[in-house]
């Protein structure tokens, strides 16, 4: 069970726009006891970031040799007190001392029903497109835990959306962004709501 009056702080990390990091705000704002405390992103011109600077969240910037060799990246997930990692868009693989540091502290989604159409290089538009030619007739979003490996840590939660024959990537990337924003928020408060803190601590 939780610590008693403890308090949850997240970092979202992100690489793009970051529609879903605004949803996980927006759910977050007012709550009790989980926080948005830090943006992290790898990339400068990621909107992500603008969106930590509109809702007065920190935020910080690593590139991938920053983020494999840990040149800073677990002293600001310290000085913010992160307790949980939530990827949002975010393209870098998980070096193994964040998971060695947060072991089942760290959410992905991915916006396929996994483990279709996932692995490196299985992102955004590219997913929507391997799904519409391989002739699915149905797709979804997955929430899982993060592993070592793109997309192969153990499943949280799935959620599926249908294929109509005359949809197109861009109509199957709109329906899988209604259930990413319907459900990623409430599935991350539950987690860490029945997350066991004494196995770590």
């Amino acid at each position: 069970m939780p610590l008693v009056d403890k308090e949850y702080h997240i970092a979202i990390f992100a690489s793009g726009n970051g529609s879903n990091a605004e949803k996980i705000i927006a759910y977050f704002q007012d709550h009790p006891s989980i926080h948005v405390s830090l943006i992290l992103s790898n990339k400068p011109d990621a909107y992500v970031l603008k969106r930590a600077e509109e809702h007065i969240i920190n935020c910080a910037l690593f590139t991938k040799s920053q983020m494999e060799k840990d040149l800073g990246v677990s002293d600001v997930l310290a000085s913010n007190n992160i307790d949980f990692i939530i990827l949002a868009g975010f393209l870098l693989l998980i070096p193994p001392y964040l998971i060695s540091n947060y072991p089942n502290r760290i959410l992905n989604i991915h916006p396929s029903l996994l483990p279709k159409h996932g692995g490196k290089g299985m992102y955004g538009k590219h997913v929507h497109k391997s799904v519409k030619e391989s002739g699915e007739t149905k797709t979804g979003m997955t929430i899982h835990f993060v592993n070592e490996h793109y997309d192969q840590g153990t499943i949280i939660k799935q959620y599926s959306t249908s294929i109509a024959p005359e949809e197109d990537a861009e109509d199957i990337a709109a329906k899988v962004s209604i259930l990413e924003h319907r459900h990623y928020p409430e599935v991350i408060e539950e987690v860490i709501e029945l997350y066991d803190f004494s196995k770590n601590f």
